[in-house]
């Protein structure tokens, strides 16, 4: 059985985007699995296949000759033998291990815990191969346990049961991380994705690193999750203020401030943006201050609403700096490419009447790989700015 796809799903193939809409499928199989892709006749790619699902076509390998299944055990060891390294230095860190399109697995994520791997698999055409990546993965990485947190939305719309459930030895209720100096609880079976947000990790030391020589009295991070950018700042700040809507993530991070012993953070459970709106009313300054909101585009119609959201939350935090103090700021919305990412902030600085000098410009961590083929793969946007 084969997938026949248009012109326009062969030029996307061609071009090596390996994502086809059910629009520019011709025929397809009924059922879920690894097929080839042809269009006129001849070979593409092989890619794994959903007929209900929007992404109908998720291509992994451009060489049509290859065995289906080899091609994919490949992806997978290479994407392992790229992170072995990591691994090997820092045991009890946190680190992408499969990066989905970016490392050629379309639709399948894998997190390392210090020691511990989560796993998420969102295709109902790799679903039946777990079994066969799971092993490859415990050959090459070792862990103590692995966790599939298949409760996500992804595998509603493949039509796939959602769980949460141990595939390897043991993984526990919590897991201790280490990130250079400091320490957090990773919550793998509650916790946001697979517990954590590792593609901000070289984020978070970069900043640190900008920190080490500044005098900070107070510093200020919003939307703050279970605390990951505070922590850096209370290394650093006299006090800190960490802001968040979630009642159970700020528990979270106070736990991780006394895992480190760090004792001058205050944690505030809080809007954002009225927040930031009550700040600039009483007049209040900052050393510095880290923005890492959520995706407020997660489609291309909500570009213009989240566009004009970030500028807010942006042009707030430029005015509760003192003159020089540094603003770390994040997008992790796709559609707010980085072009437009910069173009925002540009005109924030403006109506703040504020100078914005670009100390570093930054994006996802090197575990979570873009491939400039599949523009999908780069969402994540970090600048470090002087403000003045």
């Amino acid at each position: 059985m084969k997938v026949h796809v248009r012109e326009r799903g062969a030029q996307r193939l061609l071009a090596r985007h390996p994502w086809v809409y059910r629009s520019d499928v011709r025929e397809a199989p009924d059922r879920p699995g690894l097929y080839p892709v042809v269009s006129r006749d001849q070979p593409i790619a092989w890619a794994l296949v959903n007929p209900r699902s929007e992404i109908t076509v998720r291509a992994f390998s451009f060489d049509p000759k290859r065995d289906p299944q080899e091609a994919l055990i490949e992806n997978l060891k290479r994407a392992l033998a790229q992170r072995a390294e990591a691994l090997r230095r820092d045991p009890l860190g946190g680190y992408r291990l499969v990066h989905a399109e970016g490392d050629f697995l379309p639709a399948f994520v894998a997190d390392y815990y210090a020691g511990y791997v989560v796993i998420q698999v969102g295709s109902a055409a790799l679903e039946p191969l777990t079994p066969r990546l799971l092993e490859v993965l415990i050959a090459q990485v070792r862990p103590k346990g692995v966790l599939a947190k298949n409760n996500h939305r992804a595998r509603r719309l493949e039509g796939l049961a959602e769980e949460v459930r141990v595939l390897h030895g043991e993984v526990p209720e919590r897991i201790l991380v280490h990130e250079g100096p400091l320490r957090y609880w990773v919550d793998p079976y509650r916790g946001q994705k697979t517990g954590a947000f590792l593609d901000q990790r070289d984020n978070r030391l970069a900043l640190a690193r900008h920190l080490e020589h500044r005098v900070l009295t107070r510093a200020l991070d919003v939307f703050s999750y279970h605390g990951s950018f505070a922590l850096h700042l209370a290394r650093f700040a006299q006090q800190v203020e960490a802001v968040d809507t979630s009642a159970d993530a700020l528990a979270r991070a106070e736990a991780n401030a006394r895992e480190n012993q760090l004792v001058n953070l205050e944690f505030i459970e809080a809007n954002a943006f009225d927040f930031l709106r009550h700040k600039a009313r009483a007049g209040e300054r900052y050393d510095c201050i880290v923005l890492d909101p959520p995706a407020f585009a997660k489609k291309r119609a909500d570009l213009e609403r989240a566009y004009a959201a970030y500028k807010e939350v942006n042009l707030r935090a430029m005015k509760l700096l003192r003159p020089g103090g540094v603003l770390a700021t994040a997008s992790c919305s796709y559609h707010l490419t980085e072009p437009l990412f910069y173009e925002m902030l540009r005109e924030a600085a403006a109506d703040a009447h504020r100078s914005v000098r670009v100390l570093e410009r930054r994006g996802q961590g090197w575990d979570h790989p873009v491939l400039l083929n599949v523009p999908e793969t780069h969402y994540l946007k970090f600048a470090l700015l002087e403000v003045w």
